[in-house]
């Protein structure tokens, strides 16, 4: 129904009662005029309350998402991206060997020359001897400069206790 329509109707309807009121002689006149009045006064506030809600609503959205964006609902914790990138080669090192010399192997020989460099004055290639005593076997085998791959890049790549033993050898120095 429109709004005209429905405006007209209960101004018709509060006219019938107050005629009837007065027609019955329950009211007087100026009873009954009154009572029409205020009917009428009713019908104006309830169809401006109608139209401020329907007018408003573009501006309650709004409001609601500007709260919504001030107040989030619940934070998510995640872990960074570059430690997700790194896990995620380790546990694809560990499959192939493909992986391991291409994501693994790299990142730990990075890491030993950063520890061997800041904490012992040692460069990993130039003194390689001396990396290799400080490190240990298992772990220099690993880390080596000169490493060389199998021939079949799709063998077992670096074991993860192997990686394992070079993080804790590369956190004790």
């Amino acid at each position: 129904m429109s709004v005209a329509r429905r405006v007209i109707s209960l101004v018709l309807g509060a006219s019938a009662l107050s005629a009837i009121l007065y027609a019955g002689r329950t009211l007087l006149s100026s009873r009954a005029i009154a009572v029409w009045i205020v009917l009428l006064a009713a019908i104006a506030f309830a169809e401006l309350f109608r139209a401020a809600r329907v007018a408003d609503e573009p501006t309650a959205r709004a409001a609601l998402q500007f709260e919504n964006a001030l107040f989030p609902g619940r934070a998510v914790h995640r872990r960074p991206a570059e430690l997700e990138r790194v896990d995620r080669d380790i546990v694809l090192g560990a499959v192939a060997d493909v992986w391991g010399r291409h994501g693994v192997v790299p990142r730990l020989r990075s890491v030993a020359a950063a520890r061997l460099s800041g904490r012992c004055g040692i460069d990993l290639t130039r003194d390689a001897e001396v990396a290799r005593e400080i490190l240990g076997e298992e772990a220099w085998e690993l880390v080596r400069p000169d490493r060389q791959g199998p021939a079949d890049p799709y063998l077992q790549g670096v074991p993860l206790p192997q990686v394992e033993l070079v993080l804790d050898r590369l956190e004790s120095l």
